[in-house]
Formats: C-alpha cells, structure tokens, sequence
C-alpha cells in the first residue's frame, strides 16, 4: 500500500518531488542500516527477538508518516522507522527469512521453497496495492478530507506490520542458530580445521560462545555479489513503485485507485513469476533464470516512456513486472547455495545490506531528475544500470555452480 500512496500522500502535503525522494531515500538508508544490524548481530541477539523489533520500529514509521509535519522530521522518521516506499519487502526481516529458510530444507528443495515464500510475499504485495483504494474509500464514506484520509491509511499500514511481529513469535527454536556449535558440520569448516595452518575461532568474551570465522573465499563471493548487487538496487532504486506511481501520476493522471488496480495485477504476475522462476531454474540452471529473465523485463520498461497512451504504458510495465522478479527467489536460492551454511546470514545480510544502501540512492537522485531533466529520467537510468548488472553477473559467475546443479 505504501509504495503505491506514499508519493501522492507526500505531494499532497506540499512536498515537491526533491522532497519525495529525499524522504524515500532516507526510508531505504534506514532498511539498509537496520539490514546491516540484523545481518551481524541477529545470530547473537536471537532471530525471532530482533524480527519483533524490526516489527515495532516499521510500525511506528508508517504512524510516524501519516502524523508528522515537516520536511526534515519525515526525513527522520522515515529513517529510523524503516518506512519502505519500494512496494516490495526488501528489508532487515526478508533478509532474516533468507538465512532461515534454507537451514530447515534439503538443498533440492531450497529453490522450490524460496519461490514459494517469495510467492506469498508478492501476494502480501497484491493485496496491499489493491489497499491503495483505501484513501478513496476513506474520502468517499466517511467525507474526511484527502489528508486525513492518507494518515489513515497509513496507520492502517503501522497496525499490520506490529501484528506481523506476533507471527514471528510463533516460530520456533529451529529457527535459531547454536552459535557454540556453528560450523562444525561443515564440510569447509572441517577442512579448515584439519589445516595445520589453520588459526582456532576466537572467543567472544561477552557470550563465552565461539565466532566462526568467514573464510578468504566465502568473503570473496559474497564481496563480488555484494558488488554487483549494488549497481542492481543502484538501477532498482531509480524504477522505486512509489516513483512509478507518481511518474503514471504526472504523466497520465491515472488515479489512485486506478494504480492500486494496476500494481494489484503486477503483484499477482509476481506471484505466479516465482513459481515459474523454480520451474525454468531446474531446467537451465539458477543464473541463467536470473539473467535471462531479468534483462528483457528492463528493456521493456525503458520503452513505457514512448506510449503516446496511458494503457500502452500499463501493459509494457506489467509486462515487465511478469518477468522481474523471477530472479528473485533463483538468487536468494544461489547465494545461499554458494556459500557454507555458517555464513549464510552473513552472506545474506552483506548482499541484501548493498542492495538496500543502492534502493536509497535511485529515489534521492531520482525525484531531483524527474523535477528537473524529465519525469521519464528513472526509467531510463534504472534500465540501463540493470541491463550493466545482468551481463556482468552472468560473466562473472558462470563458473560457480549451486550443489544440485554440480
């Protein structure tokens, strides 16, 4: 809901687009610090204690943006309480998930699973953009004014995200890792320990627990994908939902409800996108799902700025959204592959920490662009930088294979 209101909520406040994408930007620095947190400490601190804080502080960022007045105040709140305007869950608690999921299944079932949870996600995803109704609803119903009505909604928004933390509660110890014991069934570990050469862990004087130390070429996979990832989210962040939404805003004055049904229907080509991402990945392998599917859906939305109409522009841009996310749950699935179990919420944590440090950069570069080069600017920027990302991806890591393709 939020990636598909939040822009106009924001305009309508008197914010000019410079504004919008400070305050955007601002809410993916927030997921990438939290992100980093989460990905050296939630070990430690206990996985489902920090997702229930992850939960609380989203939720009170998303209060925080219906109520607080000013510039520099939305820049904070949007900081320190996670607001996400991607319209996707691309923050400290997915990459939690991401750590957690392939240590409860076999590795011919991770691909599988990764797309299934990335599937219900995406219907969250659907389900909240058809949300966007709700400020027309609100306007329509109860006669609140067009501001009231967005606060509202986005205390709608706070109250969801807080109950999500009582879902994380639920889980089980399973879902923890022993740290005493971490890495000793794994096979590099053992090599690593059998190496004369090899220096003992060190001891956390704090915990009295063992840290397992990240080897030279572990380091240097999740480095290089960290990398790449960068310029990715760096391309991602230019194409944020809530730029899109206020770019067909501006453009081609579509409504708000007209968006919530046109990100709905995106979400919903999401959802079945990961499932057919699974599919085509047992067939040709992860990275060439991931690049083979994700160049295309950028060239398309590069060609959405040419539509002379309103609907040309919303079938190449869902045309894009049936593809680009089917690298999604085949990525998640190869980086957890690529790296030993005892470095996975590292691994995770390193990688998804880029990806949102570069979603910040696109929206508070990108509002500026739009206000003053082209509205179209993002779509451009964005496509390009994704389309650099894909072939240097796939020349980068063709050799390195995931177990079950080996």
């Amino acid at each position: 809901m939020a990636g598909v209101i939040i822009a106009i909520h924001l305009a309508g406040r008197g914010l000019s687009p410079t504004g919008i994408g400070l305050v955007l930007g601002a809410g993916v620095l927030g997921t990438a610090t939290g992100t980093i947190v989460a990905g050296l400490r939630a070990d430690r601190w206990g996985r489902r204690r920090t997702l229930l804080l992850i939960s609380l502080l989203s939720a009170v960022g998303y209060v925080g943006v219906a109520f607080v007045p000013g510039l520099a105040s939305l820049i904070g709140v949007a900081l320190i309480g996670l607001v996400n305007g991607m319209g996707r869950d691309r923050g400290p608690a997915s990459t939690l998930d991401q750590a957690i999921i392939p240590s409860i299944v076999p590795d011919a079932r991770r691909t599988w699973t990764m797309a299934w949870y990335n599937a219900s996600i995406d219907a969250g995803h659907a389900l909240g953009a058809l949300g966007g109704i709700v400020p027309t609803v609100l306007e329509r119903t109860t006669g609140a004014s067009s501001s009231t009505a967005h606060a509202w909604a986005f205390v709608l928004c706070g109250v969801v995200v807080a109950l999500s933390g009582l879902v994380y509660l639920g889980l089980g110890r399973r879902v923890e890792v022993d740290l005493s014991d971490a890495g000793s069934k794994d096979p590099a570990y053992v090599r690593r320990a059998e190496d004369p050469a090899y220096v003992p862990r060190a001891t956390d004087p704090a915990t009295h627990v063992e840290r397992v130390p990240i080897d030279p070429a572990t380091r240097a996979i999740v480095h290089r994908l960290s990398a790449l990832f960068a310029v990715d989210s760096i391309g991602g962040g230019f194409l944020n939902s809530a730029l899109v939404a206020y770019w067909f805003f501006e453009r081609y004055g579509t409504s708000e409800v007209q968006l919530a049904g046109l990100f709905f229907a995106a979400r919903v080509l999401n959802v079945v996108s990961h499932l057919v991402a699974a599919w085509l990945a047992r067939r040709i392998g992860l990275l060439n799902t991931m690049v083979m599917t994700h160049l295309p859906s950028s060239v398309l939305l590069m060609l959405a700025p040419t539509a002379p109409t309103a609907a040309l522009a919303a079938a190449l841009f869902l045309a894009r959204e049936a593809l680009v996310e089917m690298d999604v749950p085949t990525r998640q699935s190869y980086v957890m592959a690529v790296v030993p179990p005892s470095a996975r919420t590292y691994a995770s944590g390193m990688t998804n920490v880029t990806r949102n440090i570069g979603w910040g950069v696109g929206p508070l570069i990108g509002g500026s662009l739009m206000q003053h080069l082209t509205l179209a600017a993002p779509l451009f920027i964005g496509g390009t930088l994704k389309i650099a990302y894909d072939l240097a991806l796939y020349r980068s890591f063709k050799a390195i294979r995931p177990p079950e393709e080996r």
